[in-house]
């Protein structure tokens, strides 16, 4: 999302291309000052705190915050006898943290000997985002991962009619849908409650973060799983959408303006993988 996620200048996904005559690297790093105060709470303490964090972007990744050292309690990190080796930013050691009665192994690494042009993650530490309990920006807690500074989101109404249907069954039918444009990802559309058929909608379990919209909710439709969603309280910035639904264009038909939208660049399941061994999670882009 944003500067390296998805489809941003970063990713290997792309849409645009520096124009310079020279081949830029297959892979670039970005490494900038949040200038933001940043916490981290584990087992209810607060164990780092930082107006100092560096935020690293990564081709395909989120953004990651690295903390000075001396903005962490030195109590909570142990070492441990994993080593690993991340193809940019070289050898990487990882810490159990522990706090009171707690300790989670693998829950935060350093680069212990980055190369020179990338100093400044030296004496820096990471800690993994569902190991912790809360990560907040002064006294309001993010969601998801770090936030891209380089994300944004601008929702606008349309009068362009829209249709959904599975099979034969129209589902919902707008003439005033809101369209939803969020950098690295392709526009999604959103269809006011009214103009929805909601019997054909079936709450399925599990939610999704996004830092930017809040907390989101599926659906299935049919035989099509997780086929619409809905941010039911979205967050205040993008209150437009609130409780709206949204729905898939590889799972039922969506018609705009008598045209079949198809799945396009940055609107598919992308696994977040790392390196680095941190577990592996699916990432919707909405």
């Amino acid at each position: 999302m944003g500067l390296s996620w998805q489809q941003g200048p970063l990713s290997a996904g792309a849409i645009g291309h520096f124009l310079t005559p020279e081949p830029l690297p297959e892979r670039l790093l970005f490494a900038e000052p949040l200038r933001r105060r940043m916490r981290v709470k584990f087992n209810d303490t607060w164990i780092a705190d930082s107006g100092n964090v560096m935020l690293l972007h990564e081709p395909g990744r989120y953004p990651v915050a690295y903390f000075p050292r001396g903005d962490v309690d030195p109590q909570v990190l142990a070492a441990g006898d994993k080593v690993t080796h991340h193809k940019d930013l070289g050898e990487t050691t990882w810490y159990a943290v522990h706090s009171g009665d707690r300790t989670t192994e693998r829950a935060a690494w350093e680069f212990t000997s980055p190369p020179e042009h990338a100093a400044e993650l030296q004496g820096r530490i990471a800690f993994a985002w569902r190991a912790m309990d809360a990560f907040y920006e002064e006294d309001e807690r993010i969601l998801g991962h770090a936030a891209d500074p380089y994300h944004r989101i601008d929702i606008r109404n349309s009068s362009r009619p829209l249709e959904v249907r599975l099979g034969d069954t129209v589902v919902a039918r707008s003439e005033h849908p809101v369209v939803l444009y969020e950098s690295g990802f392709a526009p999604r559309w959103y269809v006011p409650r009214a103009d929805i058929d909601e019997t054909q909608l079936r709450p399925v379990e599990g939610q999704t973060f996004c830092p930017y919209k809040g907390l989101c909710d599926y659906y299935d439709i049919g035989d099509a799983h997780r086929a619409a969603w809905t941010y039911r309280n979205a967050y205040p910035a993008v209150g437009r959408i609130g409780d709206m639904v949204s729905f898939e264009p590889d799972q039922v038909e969506i018609h705009l303006d008598g045209k079949r939208l198809e799945l396009e660049p940055g609107q598919k399941v992308v696994p977040h993988g790392v390196d680095r061994g941190l577990d592996v999670d699916e990432v919707r882009a909405h």
